[in-house]
């Protein structure tokens, strides 16, 4: 189970960038080069949007509350958000803002990367469904306002040359 544990919470996270490079590769090329922008945009944008996040909320890792050594090596900091979980639910938004079957299929996968990360023991749940709800509402207002006025602006002509 351990091992599981471990897989789960250090790399089932690719299994979610792999999936959504096959399914933004296999897209028409105007609906690939918009789920690629509003990827660019609203996977940096979420990084400093957590980032911030975690500079006003502070939530000790359980191995450091609790006493106890955790499945994996970790510094004992601030455990909000999971940035693995902000990475993969990131992806995960922006394909589910473009086709709701794979992206659903992909947030499950992350939650499972940070429920892993919670029973490795270097994560509570607070940051995992931050995590979760970070991501989604900025790839959200992204997908909603600012991609239509990047795309009105410079157009799939612009941006293919």
């Amino acid at each position: 189970m351990s091992f599981l544990i471990i897989f789960g919470a250090k790399y089932l996270y690719l299994v979610i960038v792999i999936v959504a490079l096959w399914y933004i590769v296999r897209q028409p090329q105007e609906l690939r080069r918009r789920m690629v922008l509003c990827a660019l945009i609203a996977l940096p944008l979420t990084y400093i949007i957590a980032k911030i996040g975690s500079m006003m909320y502070y939530d000790p890792r359980p191995f450091v509350v609790e006493n106890f050594v955790p499945l994996l090596a970790h510094a004992a900091d601030n455990g909000f958000p999971s940035d693995h979980t902000l990475f993969g639910s990131a992806i995960a938004s922006v394909i589910f803002l473009f086709h709701r079957k794979y992206g659903a299929l992909l947030f499950a996968v992350a939650l499972l990367v940070g429920l892993a990360r919670v029973g490795a023991g270097i994560h509570h749940f607070v940051d995992i469904f931050g995590s979760m709800l970070i991501a989604f509402v900025v790839t959200f207002v992204v997908f909603t306002f600012i991609l239509p006025i990047v795309w009105k602006k410079y157009g799939a002509e612009k941006l293919s040359s």
